[in-house]
Protein backbone atom coordinates (compact mmCIF):
# COMPACT_ATOMS: atom_id res chain seq x y z
CA UNK A 1 0.00 0.00 0.00
CA UNK A 2 1.42 3.47 -1.16
CA UNK A 3 2.45 6.14 1.09
CA UNK A 4 -0.69 8.31 -0.27
CA UNK A 5 -3.20 5.50 0.21
CA UNK A 6 -2.10 5.17 3.87
CA UNK A 7 -3.06 8.96 4.61
CA UNK A 8 -6.42 8.80 3.03
CA UNK A 9 -6.96 5.21 5.14
CA UNK A 10 -5.76 7.02 8.32
CA UNK A 11 -7.93 10.65 7.67
CA UNK A 12 -10.86 7.97 7.14
CA UNK A 13 -10.25 6.46 10.72
CA UNK A 14 -9.41 9.58 12.33
CA UNK A 15 -12.26 12.27 11.08
CA UNK A 16 -9.97 15.11 11.60
CA UNK A 17 -10.79 18.33 9.36
CA UNK A 18 -7.87 20.39 7.69
CA UNK A 19 -8.37 24.06 9.45
CA UNK A 20 -9.82 27.02 7.83
CA UNK A 21 -8.28 28.54 4.70
CA UNK A 22 -5.64 31.36 6.15
CA UNK A 23 -3.39 33.64 4.13
CA UNK A 24 -0.33 33.40 2.05
CA UNK A 25 2.11 35.33 -0.24
CA UNK A 26 3.42 35.82 -3.89
CA UNK A 27 5.02 37.97 -6.22
CA UNK A 28 2.74 39.38 -9.06
CA UNK A 29 2.69 37.21 -12.47
CA UNK A 30 5.34 38.90 -14.55
CA UNK A 31 2.90 39.51 -17.36
CA UNK A 32 0.23 40.72 -15.29
CA UNK A 33 1.86 43.76 -13.55
CA UNK A 34 -0.28 46.83 -12.94
CA UNK A 35 -0.16 50.39 -11.28
CA UNK A 36 0.77 49.77 -7.52
CA UNK A 37 -2.24 49.33 -5.28
CA UNK A 38 -2.91 52.60 -3.16
CA UNK A 39 -5.57 51.84 -1.13
CA UNK A 40 -5.06 50.33 1.75
CA UNK A 41 -7.72 47.22 1.79
CA UNK A 42 -7.99 44.73 -0.86
CA UNK A 43 -10.82 41.74 -1.65
CA UNK A 44 -10.23 38.09 -1.08
CA UNK A 45 -11.98 35.33 -0.98
CA UNK A 46 -13.28 33.89 2.34
CA UNK A 47 -13.58 29.63 2.48
CA UNK A 48 -17.35 29.20 2.32
CA UNK A 49 -17.31 31.85 -0.90
CA UNK A 50 -17.96 35.52 0.73
CA UNK A 51 -15.88 38.36 -0.87
CA UNK A 52 -14.46 40.29 1.83
CA UNK A 53 -11.83 42.92 2.36
CA UNK A 54 -8.66 42.86 4.83
CA UNK A 55 -6.09 45.48 5.11
CA UNK A 56 -2.93 44.65 2.88
CA UNK A 57 -1.04 44.68 5.78
CA UNK A 58 -2.94 41.43 7.43
CA UNK A 59 -1.53 39.77 4.12
CA UNK A 60 1.04 37.66 5.48
CA UNK A 61 3.96 35.24 4.09
CA UNK A 62 3.28 31.75 5.31
CA UNK A 63 6.00 30.00 7.03
CA UNK A 64 6.29 26.91 4.68
CA UNK A 65 9.44 25.45 3.51
CA UNK A 66 10.52 25.58 -0.08
CA UNK A 67 11.52 23.13 -2.62
CA UNK A 68 12.48 19.86 -1.22
CA UNK A 69 11.69 19.89 1.90
CA UNK A 70 7.96 20.89 1.73
CA UNK A 71 5.91 18.05 3.06
CA UNK A 72 2.48 16.47 2.28
CA UNK A 73 1.26 18.70 5.22
CA UNK A 74 2.90 21.55 3.98
CA UNK A 75 1.74 21.01 0.66
CA UNK A 76 -2.02 20.61 1.84
CA UNK A 77 -1.85 24.09 3.64
CA UNK A 78 -0.12 26.31 0.55
CA UNK A 79 -2.85 24.40 -1.11
CA UNK A 80 -5.56 25.42 0.99
CA UNK A 81 -4.53 29.39 1.45
CA UNK A 82 -3.98 30.41 -2.16
CA UNK A 83 -2.95 33.85 -3.29
CA UNK A 84 -3.24 36.95 -0.84
CA UNK A 85 -5.01 39.83 -2.76
CA UNK A 86 -5.64 37.94 -5.67
CA UNK A 87 -9.32 36.77 -7.58
CA UNK A 88 -7.94 34.72 -10.63
CA UNK A 89 -10.45 35.53 -13.75
CA UNK A 90 -10.06 33.12 -17.38
CA UNK A 91 -11.51 34.87 -20.68
CA UNK A 92 -12.50 32.84 -23.40
CA UNK A 93 -12.74 34.13 -26.99
CA UNK A 94 -14.82 31.74 -29.09
CA UNK A 95 -14.15 33.74 -32.28
CA UNK A 96 -11.07 32.54 -32.27
CA UNK A 97 -11.27 29.11 -31.41
CA UNK A 98 -10.43 26.59 -33.93
CA UNK A 99 -10.68 23.49 -32.64
CA UNK A 100 -6.60 22.68 -32.29
CA UNK A 101 -7.11 21.04 -28.60
CA UNK A 102 -3.93 22.22 -27.84
CA UNK A 103 -5.04 23.45 -24.99
CA UNK A 104 -6.91 19.30 -24.20
CA UNK A 105 -3.49 18.15 -24.78
CA UNK A 106 -1.20 20.46 -22.46
CA UNK A 107 -3.95 19.90 -19.31
CA UNK A 108 -3.97 16.37 -19.81
CA UNK A 109 0.16 16.40 -20.16
CA UNK A 110 0.64 18.23 -16.73
CA UNK A 111 -2.32 16.43 -14.85
CA UNK A 112 -1.70 12.33 -16.21
CA UNK A 113 -4.87 12.34 -17.53
CA UNK A 114 -5.83 9.91 -20.05
CA UNK A 115 -7.34 10.39 -23.56
CA UNK A 116 -10.78 10.26 -22.72
CA UNK A 117 -10.32 12.33 -19.44
CA UNK A 118 -10.68 15.93 -19.60
CA UNK A 119 -10.13 19.10 -17.61
CA UNK A 120 -11.31 21.35 -20.05
CA UNK A 121 -13.09 20.17 -23.06
CA UNK A 122 -13.61 22.00 -26.46
CA UNK A 123 -17.13 21.39 -27.81
CA UNK A 124 -18.88 21.99 -31.08
CA UNK A 125 -21.50 24.33 -30.74
CA UNK A 126 -24.39 25.93 -32.84
CA UNK A 127 -26.88 28.10 -31.06
CA UNK A 128 -29.82 27.57 -34.16
CA UNK A 129 -30.81 26.12 -36.72
CA UNK A 130 -29.84 28.13 -39.33
CA UNK A 131 -26.69 29.74 -37.29
CA UNK A 132 -23.39 28.86 -38.08
CA UNK A 133 -21.32 26.11 -36.04
CA UNK A 134 -18.82 27.57 -33.38
CA UNK A 135 -16.42 25.64 -30.78
CA UNK A 136 -16.30 26.21 -27.02
CA UNK A 137 -13.73 25.33 -24.23
CA UNK A 138 -15.36 24.27 -21.17
CA UNK A 139 -13.05 24.29 -17.95
CA UNK A 140 -14.34 24.62 -14.29
CA UNK A 141 -16.12 27.90 -13.80
CA UNK A 142 -14.50 28.44 -10.73
CA UNK A 143 -17.52 29.85 -8.62
CA UNK A 144 -17.73 32.57 -6.76
CA UNK A 145 -21.21 30.66 -5.12
CA UNK A 146 -19.76 27.28 -4.94
CA UNK A 147 -22.55 24.31 -5.01
CA UNK A 148 -19.88 21.24 -5.29
CA UNK A 149 -17.87 22.70 -2.41
CA UNK A 150 -21.04 22.51 -0.03
CA UNK A 151 -22.15 19.10 0.08
CA UNK A 152 -18.51 17.81 0.36
CA UNK A 153 -19.26 16.01 3.67
CA UNK A 154 -15.56 15.34 4.16
CA UNK A 155 -14.02 19.26 3.09
CA UNK A 156 -12.38 17.42 0.36
CA UNK A 157 -12.90 19.92 -2.18
CA UNK A 158 -12.45 23.49 -1.51
CA UNK A 159 -12.57 27.31 -2.93
CA UNK A 160 -9.64 29.39 -1.48
CA UNK A 161 -9.38 33.24 -1.05
CA UNK A 162 -7.83 33.87 -4.71
CA UNK A 163 -11.22 32.43 -5.84
CA UNK A 164 -9.79 29.05 -7.15
CA UNK A 165 -11.51 25.48 -6.07
CA UNK A 166 -9.89 22.54 -5.39
CA UNK A 167 -9.90 18.87 -5.16
CA UNK A 168 -7.72 17.36 -1.88
CA UNK A 169 -7.45 13.83 -2.92
CA UNK A 170 -5.86 13.02 -0.12
CA UNK A 171 -9.28 13.52 1.79
CA UNK A 172 -11.45 12.79 -1.18
CA UNK A 173 -13.58 9.18 -0.55
CA UNK A 174 -14.63 9.39 -3.60
CA UNK A 175 -19.06 9.70 -2.75
CA UNK A 176 -19.36 11.89 -6.29
CA UNK A 177 -21.81 14.55 -4.13
CA UNK A 178 -19.39 17.28 -5.81
CA UNK A 179 -20.19 15.81 -8.99
CA UNK A 180 -23.72 15.42 -8.80
CA UNK A 181 -23.70 19.21 -7.74
CA UNK A 182 -21.60 20.81 -10.28
CA UNK A 183 -24.37 22.19 -13.13
CA UNK A 184 -21.31 22.41 -15.80
CA UNK A 185 -20.36 18.95 -15.77
CA UNK A 186 -16.99 19.90 -14.98
CA UNK A 187 -15.56 17.17 -12.63
CA UNK A 188 -14.54 13.68 -13.66
CA UNK A 189 -14.60 10.75 -11.55
CA UNK A 190 -11.27 8.26 -11.92
CA UNK A 191 -12.81 5.03 -11.94
CA UNK A 192 -9.07 3.05 -12.86
CA UNK A 193 -5.43 3.65 -12.49
CA UNK A 194 -4.86 6.95 -13.95
CA UNK A 195 -1.54 7.80 -15.93
CA UNK A 196 1.86 6.86 -14.15
CA UNK A 197 -0.16 6.37 -11.08
CA UNK A 198 2.10 2.86 -9.99
CA UNK A 199 5.54 5.24 -11.18
CA UNK A 200 4.58 7.87 -9.02
CA UNK A 201 3.13 6.57 -6.30
CA UNK A 202 6.23 7.55 -3.78
CA UNK A 203 6.29 11.31 -5.24
CA UNK A 204 4.91 13.71 -2.53
CA UNK A 205 0.90 14.25 -3.27
CA UNK A 206 0.96 18.60 -4.54
CA UNK A 207 -2.86 19.14 -4.48
CA UNK A 208 -2.12 22.68 -6.44
CA UNK A 209 -0.84 19.95 -9.42
CA UNK A 210 -3.18 17.32 -8.34
CA UNK A 211 -0.76 14.74 -9.33
CA UNK A 212 -0.20 11.55 -8.28
CA UNK A 213 -3.59 10.74 -9.42
CA UNK A 214 -5.66 8.39 -7.46
CA UNK A 215 -8.23 5.91 -8.47
CA UNK A 216 -11.33 6.56 -6.84
CA UNK A 217 -11.57 10.34 -6.18
CA UNK A 218 -12.58 13.27 -8.42
CA UNK A 219 -10.21 15.12 -10.77
CA UNK A 220 -11.38 18.96 -12.01
CA UNK A 221 -9.70 22.01 -13.87
CA UNK A 222 -7.84 23.71 -11.19
CA UNK A 223 -6.72 26.83 -13.41
CA UNK A 224 -2.97 25.53 -12.94
CA UNK A 225 -2.22 26.74 -9.64
CA UNK A 226 0.92 25.40 -9.18
CA UNK A 227 1.85 27.62 -12.46
CA UNK A 228 0.28 30.80 -10.42
CA UNK A 229 2.05 30.01 -7.89
CA UNK A 230 5.32 29.81 -10.34
CA UNK A 231 3.70 33.54 -11.78
CA UNK A 232 3.29 31.69 -14.92
CA UNK A 233 0.40 31.09 -17.03
CA UNK A 234 -1.97 28.29 -16.70
CA UNK A 235 -1.22 25.05 -18.85
CA UNK A 236 -4.03 25.33 -21.54
CA UNK A 237 -3.69 29.52 -21.72
CA UNK A 238 0.11 29.06 -22.78
CA UNK A 239 -0.49 26.12 -25.41
CA UNK A 240 -3.18 27.59 -27.25
CA UNK A 241 -1.76 29.04 -30.63
CA UNK A 242 -4.99 31.10 -31.17
CA UNK A 243 -5.42 34.02 -29.07
CA UNK A 244 -8.57 31.91 -27.75
CA UNK A 245 -7.54 32.57 -23.89
CA UNK A 246 -7.31 35.37 -21.82
CA UNK A 247 -6.18 35.12 -17.57
CA UNK A 248 -5.08 37.17 -14.82
CA UNK A 249 -6.34 38.68 -11.81
CA UNK A 250 -9.84 40.65 -11.21
CA UNK A 251 -8.64 42.73 -8.66
CA UNK A 252 -6.64 44.59 -10.85
CA UNK A 253 -8.55 44.73 -13.55
CA UNK A 254 -5.95 42.91 -15.93
CA UNK A 255 -6.29 39.88 -18.26
CA UNK A 256 -2.66 38.76 -20.79
CA UNK A 257 -3.70 36.97 -23.81
CA UNK A 258 -1.74 33.45 -23.77
CA UNK A 259 -0.50 34.00 -27.14
CA UNK A 260 0.15 37.58 -28.04
CA UNK A 261 1.40 38.32 -24.19
CA UNK A 262 -0.87 41.49 -24.69
CA UNK A 263 -1.96 42.64 -21.72
CA UNK A 264 -5.57 44.73 -21.17
CA UNK A 265 -8.14 45.52 -18.89
CA UNK A 266 -10.69 43.04 -17.98
CA UNK A 267 -13.71 45.19 -17.84
CA UNK A 268 -13.03 47.24 -21.07
CA UNK A 269 -12.70 43.24 -22.69
CA UNK A 270 -15.69 42.15 -21.40
CA UNK A 271 -18.06 45.43 -21.42
CA UNK A 272 -16.69 46.40 -25.56
CA UNK A 273 -16.89 42.51 -26.67
CA UNK A 274 -20.25 41.24 -25.09
CA UNK A 275 -18.69 39.18 -22.62
CA UNK A 276 -20.85 37.14 -20.84
CA UNK A 277 -21.19 33.49 -18.40
CA UNK A 278 -22.43 30.37 -18.71
CA UNK A 279 -26.16 29.70 -17.11
CA UNK A 280 -26.25 33.37 -14.85
CA UNK A 281 -29.59 32.58 -13.97
CA UNK A 282 -28.27 29.84 -11.52
CA UNK A 283 -26.59 32.37 -9.73
CA UNK A 284 -23.21 30.62 -8.99
CA UNK A 285 -21.19 33.92 -10.32
CA UNK A 286 -18.48 32.18 -12.56
CA UNK A 287 -14.72 33.13 -12.60
CA UNK A 288 -14.61 31.95 -16.50
CA UNK A 289 -16.03 34.52 -19.07
CA UNK A 290 -17.26 33.94 -22.81
CA UNK A 291 -16.90 36.33 -25.50
CA UNK A 292 -19.51 35.85 -28.16
CA UNK A 293 -18.56 34.20 -31.47
CA UNK A 294 -18.84 37.26 -33.77
CA UNK A 295 -16.41 38.24 -36.44
CA UNK A 296 -14.67 35.12 -36.40
CA UNK A 297 -11.09 34.57 -37.90
CA UNK A 298 -11.93 30.95 -39.39
CA UNK A 299 -14.82 29.92 -41.62
CA UNK A 300 -16.50 26.98 -40.62
CA UNK A 301 -15.88 25.04 -43.24
CA UNK A 302 -18.19 22.13 -45.56
CA UNK A 303 -16.06 18.83 -43.95
CA UNK A 304 -16.78 20.75 -40.59
CA UNK A 305 -20.61 20.89 -41.27
CA UNK A 306 -20.45 17.70 -42.43
CA UNK A 307 -19.20 16.06 -39.13
CA UNK A 308 -21.52 18.41 -37.27
CA UNK A 309 -24.83 16.69 -39.01
CA UNK A 310 -22.78 13.54 -38.42
CA UNK A 311 -22.84 13.86 -34.72
CA UNK A 312 -26.59 15.30 -34.67
CA UNK A 313 -27.79 12.14 -36.69
CA UNK A 314 -25.52 9.82 -33.80
CA UNK A 315 -27.23 11.90 -31.24
CA UNK A 316 -30.68 12.20 -32.40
Amino acid sequence: MSKQKKTRKDFLKSGLLLGAAATTGIGLLSSFKAPEVTSETVKVMTSDGKLVEVEVNKLAEPKIPKGEDLTLSDLQKRGREGIPGKKWVMVIDLSKCRNARKCMEACQHAHHLKPEQHHINVMQMQTAEYTAPFYMPKPCMHCDNTPCTKVCPVDATFKRQDGIVLIDNERCIGCRFCVAACPYSARVFNWSETIDEKENNQDTYDIELNVPQKKGTISKCIFSADRLRREELPYCVSACPNGVYYFGDRNEDAVTNGTTKETVRFSELIEKNGGYTLMPELGTKPSVYYLPPKDRVFEFNEEDKKKLDEEREHHG
